[in-house]
């Protein structure tokens, strides 16, 4: 009997004091550590877009705002689907708050038009704080390899240059880029949820 109490207390040591260990450092970390502030705080560069609504969005729209922001299509037939279903489970965590904003910015934007990206938001149920863009194919390429940073391939942004990627990206109240997250994991999905919560309870 005794030695069973002994064997039980070994494993209980071994196995489940690191468990506890991890879970305390996972917690003070997402409690009380700051997100690092990449590329030595480069800023987004301005743009200027029209979202499905018709309305231009600009930098200033995001003045203010914790923003999360992606690349996709509307014909992408498997990997955005399944990111716009993560940013949907963003919003859902966020109810009303509008300070934070998620902005997705059509790699296609030849076809994906105004009222394309209308019936996408409609099919999709987005809705409130949300903008579809669209706008010119270079500008928005420029974007995404020069202040977004989700592809390190070289282009101009010509009629033969496309660019995709399944990252969603955190990005402060100063416009700094605060975190990568692969938008088809439901393990990151998580993590920029609760890092958007982190962020909104720092001013750095």
């Amino acid at each position: 009997m005794k030695r069973e109490g002994y064997t039980w207390l070994f494993f209980a040591t071994v196995i489940l004091v690191p468990f506890g260990i991890y879970g305390v450092v996972k917690w003070y970390e997402h409690r009380f550590t700051t997100l690092p502030v990449l590329y030595d705080g480069a800023r987004i560069a301005d743009f200027r877009m029209v979202n499905q609504d018709g309305d231009t969005i600009t930098l200033e729209n995001w003045e203010n705002r914790i923003v999360v922001a992606d690349f996709f299509f509307v014909n992408c037939p498997v990997v955005c689907p399944k990111m716009t279903r993560s940013l949907k489970r963003v919003q859902q965590s966020l109810g009303n708050d509008s300070s934070v904003q998620i902005n997705s910015f059509s790699v296609d934007p030849f076809r994906d038009s105004v009222p394309k990206l209308r019936r996408y938001a409609e099919q999709m149920d987005i809705r409130r704080n949300w903008n579809l863009m669209t706008g010119d194919k270079r500008e928005i390429y420029r974007l995404a390899r020069n202040s977004f940073r989700v592809v390190a391939t070289d282009g101009d942004g010509g009629p033969d240059d496309f660019i995709h990627s399944e990252l969603l990206i955190l990005v402060d109240t100063q416009k700094r880029i605060r975190g990568y997250y692969n938008g088809t994991i439901p393990a990151e999905v998580d993590e920029l949820i609760r890092d958007i919560a982190r962020l909104k309870k720092t001013t750095d």
